[in-house]
């Protein structure tokens, strides 16, 4: 398994430098002036030009692009345009909280996507069946944005249960990190959870029709055995698969729920500095997006082998 990881962490360098490249150049075409954001539309010209160059954006893209590859290769991102906040400074203190709400979600899709999930697949084509689906497609089409605020008006203005916006780090207040985070990751959770059912309904389908499990149960097993033990296990890959492919959208899902809720995480982060035109900071926000779903990647190849001992990494 370690040789399985170093090939993997050898094959990740150069698909970080080409999104490197991707995501410095793409930045850069975003229209508007950095100095104009900074100085005001009063501005000079000699004064923006003096700006351009005490921040280097006068010179070439290929020697801006080598200074900052060359700087993020030691933990340097820059600083931020607007603040002059250090990049990497912003990102420890976002990060925990795109992360919670990330692991709050795909953990809220598991729970409620895979039982619902066997319960169809063992009621196939039965009232139970099409409703849980009926349920999951419906969860698929609403947009993000939408949940959220349907579950503000519900939970926070009607019922008052719920607080609708703000953040309290985990280790500060438990519970009032907790009441906060929960409506945003229903709102990510609900469009995964529904995607998890769709995917562990289909596998679960497949599995129960195999000699294995006919096996099984002439043997005597009893039947929570045969669906928890034999069939779950061999369907939970490509629910796996699926999750791990869904972290990108997770975290775009991320970008809409943490503006509508006032979270100061990644997506957030990365709102306000296309706006402002913080290059350094959308550069580094989004280099750590695709760090993360890399790794996240290669994790879901090593679930494989703790799934199923027949799969040699």
């Amino acid at each position: 398994m370690s040789s399985f990881i170093v090939r993997r962490l050898v094959q990740l360098v150069p698909v970080l430098l080409v999104m490197c490249i991707v995501v410095f150049s793409t930045t850069l075409m975003l229209p508007g002036d950095p100095t104009a954001s900074m100085l005001g539309e009063h501005a000079t010209a000699e004064e923006r030009a003096d700006l351009r160059s005490e921040l280097g954006l006068d010179q070439p893209v290929v020697v801006q692009f080598a200074k900052w590859l060359g700087r993020a290769a030691t933990g340097d991102l820059g600083r931020s345009l607007k603040t002059r906040e250090p990049v990497a400074q912003m990102l420890a203190a976002r990060v925990p909280v795109t992360f919670e709400l990330t692991l709050l979600a795909v953990a809220l899709s598991l729970v409620i996507g895979v039982p619902l999930g066997i319960l169809a697949a063992l009621k196939r084509n039965s009232w139970i069946d099409t409703a849980v689906s009926a349920v999951a497609m419906s969860s698929m089409a609403i947009p993000y944005f939408w949940v959220g605020i349907l579950l503000i008006m519900f939970f926070s203005i009607r019922l008052g249960w719920l607080p609708p916006s703000g953040y309290v780090p985990f280790h500060v207040d438990p519970l009032a990190n907790l009441k906060l985070m929960l409506m945003p990751a229903i709102t990510i959770g609900t469009a995964q959870a529904a995607l998890v059912m769709r995917q562990t309904r289909a596998a679960m389908l497949g599995v129960l029709l195999q000699d294995f499990i006919r096996t099984a149960r002439a043997k005597g097993a009893g039947e929570r055995r045969v669906i928890v033990r034999h069939a779950l296990r061999n369907a939970m890959m490509p629910v796996v698969t699926v999750i791990g492919l869904q972290m990108g959208a997770l975290i775009g899902g991320a970008v809409v729920t943490e503006t509508v809720f006032s979270l100061p995480g990644l997506g957030r982060m990365i709102v306000d500095g296309i706006f402002e035109r913080d290059f350094p900071v959308v550069q580094g926000a989004i280099l750590v997006v695709v760090i993360g779903v890399l790794v996240i990647n290669i994790l879901t190849d090593l679930s494989y082998a703790m799934l199923d001992k027949r799969v040699q990494l």
